[in-house]
């Protein structure tokens, strides 16, 4: 089949915002080609937002059929946690078949170059781009996010991700020329000559295995890193959250067939229930590079099992936060109240540990005891969501069991500062919305150390009273040293404690936040600007997006010849 989108046509139309994106990535600027908003999608404002949840209906009860060869079987059966059953079925393929047909593209696109495979990803991307509303549905009903953190972090803020990686596999693979003339004198003799070039070789099949709560968000780095360095890439979603990967391998599909390029470099892997088709991918040797986010255990598993593959994992850490002094107390307040409370805590990187000094802190409206600042963050939760259908919008509903059922084990740990709470969902009846649950802990006990060493995923926070600062600062690098920390968070009005806390963290390989009081919150990073992780503690071996996550998913391979 000829091709429908020339290379030309793609790099004339997506040229200029690769460019843009390789400048966003090197100064760190605020920057971003998608909206953040559903009205901007359309010309029709509500008209849109409606053909968008018309179009998430025409999938319910539906075959996907992406057309990918062995397909052996449908399988489905996802239900939202807001009580809708998606009825969806995808297939199920035979691996002796699939695979062998994934790699026969890889050389046609291997050698279509760095360019052409970049602006064939910025093409899946604005396609998936024009179905954001779309997407939107699809990620709040395997998720259980609000439809307005679903559409952003689903949509544009995915879409960043992916954008992002594509820039540093770009710039990656042209730090190389692609050819060199390389003469060497030798003195009254002919001098040395010789023709060099160099291409960027694809390691083999990447795979991605999703997660059930940011599905797009997280599998986007990965599948475009991989396949704009040249791999085919392999989607293995979460049973739980399969429909957003599956549309994303649709268009991916679509868009590789008018290119020009084989369909199979991108293919979907669901699976029966209770499969367990990860450990079975993980370990094929036709796969040599995956990433996954998820628990730790799993995550440990790949790194010391999968040994023929480039392996990129995200994990689980414990998060935490020092409130050492505040200059905004009633800014932080409200600032900690929105990062607790948001998707109900179900984020890698939401805070869980807040370490307060038992004798309590300085701020602004006077000195605070320990007892009154967990008081006043207990009251600021319960203003945020004291309107329940406001509340809905924010926390969304539980994933999945297992965080209810934590949720309320966790009440049990430690005297209870804030009471978390049932709430009717006006919208999904069948919905598990629950507000956030604070616990006081003192550290000094080693009972209570169980608790707050360990990941507790969900609406839980433990109030951890310390004997100082200092102590809380130790505290803070024993927990990122032993358990990991996506995010670390820390108030103080002290240069010198900030400094302390700022050196803990670079130590110790975790990001941090100071002083966060308006609009932007711990839990939250912008692609092109802040890094997700750092690839330096044990909650993550890698960070969306840098160099290194992309760098080692080709090699460069050198052919010379004299002149």
């Amino acid at each position: 089949m000829a091709a429908e989108l020339t290379a030309q046509q793609l790099t004339a139309q997506h040229r200029p915002t690769l460019d843009r994106a390789l400048e966003a990535i090197r100064t760190r600027a605020y920057w971003s080609p998608h909206p953040e908003h559903p009205k901007a999608y359309g010309e029709n404002g509500s008209l849109d937002l409606a053909a968008g949840k018309a179009a998430f209906d025409a999938l319910l009860g539906t075959r996907l059929d992406l057309g990918q060869p062995g397909t052996d079987d449908w399988v489905g059966g996802e239900t939202s946690p807001y009580g809708v059953e998606l009825g969806v079925s995808y297939p199920h393929a035979d691996l002796d078949a699939l695979l062998p047909a994934m790699r026969a593209g890889m050389r046609a696109w291997r050698d279509a170059g760095a360019e052409t495979r970049a602006v064939v990803c910025l093409e899946i991307l604005k396609r998936i781009g024009d179905r954001t509303l779309e997407f939107a549905h699809a990620v709040m009903h395997t998720s259980g996010q609000a439809f307005m953190m679903a559409f952003q972090a689903g949509g544009p803020h995915a879409q960043d991700r992916g954008l992002e990686a594509v820039a540093y596999a770009y710039a990656e693979q042209t730090r190389t020329p692609d050819t060199a003339e390389w003469t060497k004198p030798q003195g009254k003799r002919d001098p040395l000559a010789l023709t060099k070039r160099f291409t960027p070789v694809p390691r083999g099949i990447g795979l991605v295995v999703g997660c059930n709560t940011f599905p797009t968000w997280n599998g986007y780095p990965g599948l475009f890193a991989s396949l704009a360095t040249g791999n085919a890439v392999l989607v293995k979603p979460h049973p739980r959250a399969v429909l957003p990967l599956a549309l994303t391998v649709q268009v991916a599909r679509q868009v590789l067939t008018e290119a020009g390029f084989d369909p199979n470099l991108v293919a979907l892997a669901a699976e029966r229930p209770d499969e367990g088709i990860a450990k079975t991918l993980a370990t094929r040797p036709e796969v040599r590079i995956i990433d996954y986010t998820g628990s730790t255990e799993f995550g440990d598993w790949l790194e010391a099992n999968a040994r023929q593959a480039q392996v990129y994992t995200e994990k689980a850490g414990v998060n935490t936060v020092i409130v050492e002094s505040a200059g905004d107390y009633r800014g932080m307040l409200a600032n900690l109240a929105f990062s607790l409370s948001l998707y109900s805590g179900q984020m890698c990187t939401t805070p869980q540990n807040l370490l307060i000094p038992r004798d309590g802190i300085t701020t602004d409206q006077g000195p605070k005891s320990f007892d009154e600042v967990v008081a006043d963050l207990a009251q600021a939760v319960d203003g945020l969501l004291g309107d329940d259908t406001r509340a809905v919008g924010l926390l969304g509903a539980l994933v999945n069991p297992g965080v209810k059922d934590r949720l309320e084990a966790a009440a049990g740990l430690g005297e209870v500062a804030l009471a978390s709470r049932r709430i009717a969902h006006p919208e999904f009846p069948d919905a598990v919305v629950r507000t956030p649950l604070i616990v006081k802990l003192d550290g000094a006990k080693p009972d209570a150390e169980a608790a707050y060493m360990s990941e507790c995923f969900g609406p839980v926070s433990f109030a951890v009273a310390v004997d100082s600062a200092s102590d809380a600062a130790e505290l803070l690098r024993r927990t990122v040293r032993e358990r990991g920390a996506m995010t670390v968070g820390a108030y103080t009005t002290s240069p010198e404690f900030e400094e302390e806390v700022r050196e803990v963290c670079l130590e110790e390989a975790a990001q941090l936040s100071l002083n966060l009081t308006g609009g932007v919150y711990v839990n939250q990073t912008a692609a092109f600007s802040d890094f997700h992780g750092s690839g330096g503690n044990p909650a993550a071996n890698a960070a969306l997006t840098d160099a290194a996550f992309v760098a080692n998913r080709f090699r460069v391979i050198e052919v010379r010849q004299e002149a």
